[in-house]
């Protein structure tokens, strides 16, 4: 009995690893047809990512004809990576150096909230986001010379009305 057990957890076993393979055999088939193509969009894709270790000029219009295009899913890809190939060249012209480093910063915060707007729950375009804007910070001028906020546009106290039954 217990040998009749065994047989039958390990062609169970077996059979899973079998449909495993055949997914990851039907997933090789169709990367194989896309890199093919040259012209598929994900093929382009992964052009503009490999360019982005290399070239920043060729990755840049690699991902601005991505999101140019009409595949929504490869858009917001592109967004997020165009967004990163901004902050990393700011990083790496450094912010001594911030006639070069800021305006490269202020596109990847562009290119975040591009992403944000499509999406806005995309935790890692909202991190990166908060990284540009603590590596150059917005000033919010229109504050600064108003004085005192008015009392009316207080917001309520938090303290629970002794009134209020708890549930």
């Amino acid at each position: 009995m217990k040998r009749a057990h065994g047989h039958l957890v390990f062609a169970l076993v077996a059979a899973a690893f079998a449909a495993v393979t055949a997914g990851e055999g039907i997933q090789l088939q169709h990367a194989s047809t896309i890199f093919a193509d040259p012209h598929a969009p994900e093929a382009r894709l992964a052009h503009a990512v490999a360019l982005s270790k290399v070239d920043y000029d060729g990755a840049l219009a690699a991902y601005k004809a991505i999101i140019q295009a009409d595949r929504e899913d490869l858009r917001r890809i592109a967004l997020y990576d165009l967004g990163n190939l901004h902050l990393h060249q700011g990083l790496r012209a450094g912010l001594s150096d911030e006639a070069q480093s800021l305006p490269l910063i202020e596109l990847a915060k562009q290119s975040y909230r591009d992403l944000l707007r499509k999406d806005p729950y995309d935790w890692d375009a909202r991190y990166n986001l908060e990284r540009a804007l603590r590596l150059a910070p917005e000033d919010d001028d229109t504050d600064a010379d108003t004085g005192p906020p008015d009392p009316r546009q207080h917001e309520r106290t938090t303290i629970a009305d002794p009134r209020m039954d708890l549930p």
